[in-house]
């Protein structure tokens, strides 16, 4: 009996197995190319869309959530077609890999063009938009997966491997491109050309697809219908299909999850800066790739029921490694120097990718024991799904709602035990062979839970250890905010830091500057009367402090992305009256999207104390098509005072969108209107200062009327170095300098162009 029920498994197992069959290689070397553009198109758009629609957390979190959820129709999508068996399934694939390409070249006029039409549309308006714009290519992008499992599938009739090493082909090919591809191409080709780039790789996956498909169809014939499901008696599936799908939807939300904070987290350790997230995300992805290969090769080798106490453990290991790798760092970072943030900033990525293995390895080892290899597609674009709807949950629920309720350790916390709660569910419905784990899956989860209360103290002080590493505890923080919007760390002497960069300090002193505040104190050597001014960005609230206590301002106007800085200066007496001050009105919003939402609104002056150059995003303040926008917003005889930080190329830009220019200090002064130094107007001004009931300056002190006298004499400066340049001399001294777009986003990319030429 037992040879007969061989015999007619070996009969079946013919049917199904191609006749002659041509490798699989190419598909994986197609598809691992898949992956780079991927990458590309996700963080180009992103971008874009941010310079839109604005980059505070509202609008980062419906950008970010629409591209989930777009991979996750596209997911169920892929799933429906890989049913069919009248269409090819790789000329399918070809196809989406065609139409993303089509649309990854004129998405960037798309995205302008509908911007101009929704200008004055509400929030959640702006969110529709954006699900609508970026839905037709992640659909496409989201139905790969399905159609090559289920083509691989037909052949193979392994789920867990084919899944494997197809997940892990396209996301080392997304990694890669993040580590040595994102780089170079955003800073030498900027936006369009990376565009360019990646529609190029999407035409020749999907010509070399077709070509395959070709050679496919005439070397194999259609296999038979399946009688039955197509495994043996030991390879069906074994966990219920509906908690595969928790399984999957968890360990997604965990996964993105875990990236917000690990992001915010490794800003501090080596500050903001536009390669540094795609660092962090390439080390992610390859770990994500890492593991599913290491599922696949288990999956090919091993039953589904030695697959179930290897899929709970690695819920469980995910969960306890992902919640210790911030206070691991923050201890390991003991030994390192502030300067040593590179060297920081690699380990921290090394113990990312490590978690990130883990969680590779979850999807591909669900499928393996969830899924049978009949309509294998559709089952996986199903669990496919699941993932990305968790992810998305795990991007709106924790970077939207729980960071703005929740310390960051009860966060993780809560991240851990729902991690052991799933795989202990997992646990309980494993049955069969091997015997004997479940003790020990059980002892360590109660260590992974009774650890944890140890990390406490660490995650108080987590952002203190990350940025001043061997200097801690004697360099810390007095206050720490934390916000979904960011986190704000406060030194004792008033120093502040935004996102693990210095942002300012607590002073409006002007004879004892120790924070350049005489530069919003130079207003009027600018502007005759600035009555209605405009402040994009906040900080310490020193710079808004001047301004709205100067004597001809009637009212000022602050934009602000983090409200994390009011409660700031709600505690530093220097700042704490602006709160109250009837001429102040802020404003929480992206400063950009607020131009942009309120094309009414005119000023005499906008002033801005941008971010260092070379910061994350700063090209959305600094790039021609900001400036553009601001001077729809300046009055007749209008300013905007803006600091470069040094940076020749913020100057030349600014002398390309303006016909005028002065620089003060490292501030520029652009107008279309001429403009000239009045050194008595700026005295008497300064003579007319009360900040808090106090006289800034006492004309009839003798050493303070000296310091007067040296500040109104500002050009004062070493030759070479002088504090104030005109605008022919600006003009002569600066031709070729590289003029900031939004396309090309400045040096964000450009590593080796961080000089700080001019004080």
């Amino acid at each position: 009996m037992a040879t007969e029920i061989i015999a007619e498994a070996e009969a079946i197992e013919a049917d199904h197995l191609p006749q002659e069959s041509i490798p699989a290689c190419p598909l994986y070397i197609l598809f691992f190319a898949s992956g780079v553009p991927a990458i590309i198109y996700q963080i180009v758009w992103q971008r874009a869309l941010f310079a839109v629609y604005g980059i505070n957390v509202e609008s980062v979190t419906i950008v970010v959530s629409a591209f989930m959820l777009g991979l996750g129709l596209g997911s169920l999508a892929g799933g429906v077609l890989s049913r069919s068996r009248r269409l090819s399934l790789l000329a399918l694939f070809a196809a989406a890999e065609l139409g993303t390409a089509i649309f990854g070249l004129v998405s960037l006029n798309v995205f302008h063009y509908v911007a101009e039409y929704t200008l004055a549309s509400p929030l959640w308006m702006a969110g529709i938009m954006s699900f609508l714009l970026v839905v037709v290519p992640t659909t496409l992008m989201g139905s790969t997966l399905p159609l090559l499992v289920e083509h691989l599938v037909r052949t193979s009739r392994n789920v867990g491997s084919s899944v494997g090493a197809l997940y892990f082909v396209n996301t080392l090919g997304s990694g890669v491109a993040c580590i040595i591809a994102v780089w170079p191409l955003m800073s030498h080709f900027g936006q369009t050309g990376s565009l360019r780039c990646a529609a190029l790789i999407n035409a020749i996956v999907g010509v070399s697809v077709l070509a395959y498909d070709f050679q496919y169809r005439k070397k194999q014939p259609e296999p038979r219908e399946k009688a039955e499901d197509g495994r043996t008696a030991l390879d069906k599936p074994i966990l219920p299909f509906t908690l595969g799908l928790l399984c999957a939807a968890f360990g997604g939300f965990s996964a993105l999850a875990y990236e917000i904070i690990w992001y915010r987290l490794l800003v501090f350790t080596a500050a903001d800066t536009a390669p540094l997230f795609a660092w962090l995300l390439g080390s992610y992805l390859v770990g994500l790739a890492f593991g599913s290969r290491l599922a696949e090769r288990y999956a090919e080798r091993r039953s589904v029921e030695r697959t179930l106490p290897v899929l709970t453990f690695t819920l469980l290991g995910s969960a306890t490694v992902s919640f210790w790798i911030g206070p691991a760092t923050a201890m390991g970072l003991k030994a390192i120097s502030p300067q040593s943030s590179t060297i920081a900033g690699l380990l921290f990525m090394l113990l990312i990718c490590l978690a990130a293995i883990l969680f590779g390895a979850l999807f591909p080892l669900i499928a393996h024991v969830a899924v049978g290899s009949r309509r294998a597609g559709t089952a996986v674009s199903y669990l496919y799904a699941a993932n990305i709807a968790g992810s998305t949950l795990g991007v709106l629920l924790v970077g939207f709602v729980l960071m703005d309720r929740f310390s960051l350790y009860r966060i993780v916390l809560a991240l851990l035990v729902g991690g052991v709660l799933c795989s202990a569910v997992v646990c309980q419905v494993a049955t069969g062979r091997p015997r004997g784990w479940k003790p020990a899956f059980a002892l360590a989860c109660i260590a992974s839970i009774l650890m944890a209360p140890f990390t406490r103290g660490v995650f108080a002080t987590i952002y203190d250890r990350l940025l001043f590493k061997k200097f801690y505890p004697t360099a810390h923080f007095e206050q720490v905010i934390e916000n979904r919007s960011g986190t704000i760390g406060i030194t004792p002497n008033g120093t502040v830091f935004g996102g693990g960069v210095y942002d300012g300090q607590f002073s409006t002193d002007l004879l004892h500057d120790t924070n350049g505040i005489v530069r919003p104190y130079a207003l009027s050597v600018l502007h005759a009367s600035p009555s209605h001014v405009l402040m994009i960005g906040l900080g310490s609230g020193s710079w808004a402090q001047v301004i709205a206590n100067h004597p001809q301002v009637q009212d000022l106007t602050v934009v602000e992305i983090n409200r994390g800085y009011l409660e700031a200066i709600r505690r530093h007496p220097a700042t704490a009256s602006l709160l109250h001050n009837p001429k102040v009105t802020i404003i929480a919003d992206d400063g950009r999207r607020w131009l942009l939402h309120h094309p009414q609104a005119r000023f005499d002056a906008v002033v801005m104390n941008t971010t260092l150059y070379w910061r994350n995003h700063s090209s959305n303040l600094l790039s021609v098509d900001f400036l553009q926008i601001v001077r729809t917003h300046l009055r007749p005889g209008g300013i905007l005072f803006y600091n470069t930080t040094g940076s020749d190329d913020v100057v030349a830009t600014g002398l390309a969108v303006y016909p005028y220019a002065v620089r003060l200090f490292n501030m520029l002064a652009v107008s279309d209107s001429p403009l000239t130094l009045d050194r008595s107007r700026w005295k008497s001004v300064l003579l007319r200062y009360v900040i808090d009931g106090e006289p800034v300056l006492n004309a009839d002190d003798p050493e303070q009327s000296k310091k007067l006298a040296e500040i109104v004499d500002i050009n004062n400066g070493p030759p070479g170095r002088e504090h104030v340049e005109e605008n022919g001399q600006l003009r002569k001294h600066l031709r070729g300098g590289l003029i900031i777009t939004d396309d090309n986003m400045g040096v964000e990319w450009q590593l080796s162009r961080r000089v700080t030429p001019r004080p």
